[in-house]
């Protein structure tokens, strides 16, 4: 797993509860394409189980609308696993409304809330060595 490297990427200007449901709604999805970043259960000092969490650093980045355009088209070239959450999401109530706003927009027009990249740490780190963590 040294190898692998994952980081999500936010647009810092969206609301902070849309920020944080954002994250949550990246990394649940990227966990499904990558299990195998969540460990393995492990039990605290007395025995009692406890949940397995991600093996690798998942640090949350910070870029603007037209940055994270450009980062999905770069991270698609570099063959990254991507993740991606369209402000679609906030104006539909269920996955099949969500489904059917994707499916009747020009990918020019889909405005990013945010992207989850994971792949090899070299390819990861040139497409977002730059960016600063959302704060």
């Amino acid at each position: 797993m040294d190898d692998i490297r994952c980081a999500i990427i936010i647009d810092p200007d969206l609301p902070l509860g849309v920020i944080a449901n954002t994250a949550a709604v990246l990394a649940m999805s990227l966990g499904k394409r990558h299990p195998e970043l969540v460990g393995q259960d492990l039990p605290d000092a007395s025995g009692q189980p406890r949940t397995g969490i991600t093996t690798v650093p998942m640090p949350v980045l910070k870029a603007g609308a037209d940055q994270l355009r450009a980062l999905r088209a770069a991270a698609c070239k570099a063959e990254l696993t991507l993740v991606e959450l369209a402000s679609a999401t906030r104006a539909t109530r269920s996955y099949q409304e969500y489904a059917a706003a994707l499916a009747s927009t020009l990918e020019e027009e889909i405005q990013y809330q945010g992207l989850a990249l994971c792949g090899p740490d070299k390819r990861v780190r040139q497409l977002t060595g730059s960016l600063g963590l959302l704060r």
